[in-house]
């Protein structure tokens, strides 16, 4: 609702890269906080490091899913891509890419792979909660029109949604949904079976979840079959059959 939230001359804070630098301190906080208190052998210089790679690839990786998803948008204004600031994040994008830059970094420093990725998945939907605080802030990722009560109105002229429109606020559907998965995930990592479990039931939990959001979804995203699916349905899809299947088969592997 507001996209700028403190602007004195050329110097401007914009209020969705402000949320996401909440996001990866608090995520960041969080995670040393848990590495004193587990034995899951990473040392704090590992875990910052760890950090910074797997923010980092997940902007550029979100930036350029959103970017070939609306290529026709950034041909007549390629300067446009590098304006993160603004807001276009595909969540999917800078996951995908998280998650490979991660498991190299992992393996280069022979990391316990599994330990750290259930330490992570939690904070990965914190994140996802202060992210899309900051998309509903910037007016990005807006909802469809719609005429319940709780219907939002963007005013704002920064505003990326249509403005004088009730939407639906899907950016905090999402975010509540974000929160609650790191709430159960955080009440799940005492009761965990097998390591792993944590994080593929993060990817199955948010890729099943946001499916049904994306149905509210009114901003141009990309759609897979026609108008079919999403952009982000079709890449959830094949990763909750995936993660589902991950858990059964670590689950049986575990049990042996």
């Amino acid at each position: 609702m507001c996209p700028i939230l403190f602007q004195s001359g050329r110097f401007t804070i914009y209020a969705y890269g402000f949320f996401i630098a909440v996001g990866f301190i608090a995520s960041l906080v969080l995670a040393s906080l848990k590495i004193r208190n587990s034995k899951i052998g990473i040392s704090f210089g590992n875990l910052v490091d760890l950090f910074f790679y797997t923010v980092l690839s997940s902007i550029i990786g979100s930036r350029i899913l959103f970017v070939l998803i609306n290529f026709s948008d950034y041909r007549q204004n390629p300067i446009g891509i590098f304006k993160i600031w603004e807001g276009g994040l595909v969540f999917y994008g800078g996951l995908l890419l998280a998650i490979g830059v991660s498991l190299w970094y992992m393996r280069w420093h022979r990391l316990p792979i599994w330990k750290v990725a259930d330490l992570i998945s939690p904070l990965i939907a914190l994140g996802l909660f202060f992210g899309r605080i900051g998309c509903f802030s910037a007016g990005c990722c807006y909802g469809k029109e719609t005429s319940l009560p709780w219907g939002v109105i963007f005013k704002h002229p920064d505003s990326l949604a249509p403005l004088n429109i009730p939407l639906h606020p899907v950016q905090l559907y999402d975010a509540a949904n974000g929160l609650a998965i790191f709430f159960f995930l955080n009440w799940m990592e005492k009761r965990k079976t097998f390591d792993g479990q944590i994080f593929w039931l993060f990817l199955f939990l948010y890729a099943m979840t946001r499916f049904f959001i994306e149905t509210l979804r009114g901003d141009p995203r990309g759609f897979f079959f026609g108008n079919l699916l999403s952009t982000s349905q079709g890449i959830g899809v094949p990763l909750a059959i995936f993660s589902l299947f991950m858990l059964f088969y670590m689950k049986n592997k575990y049990q042996r």
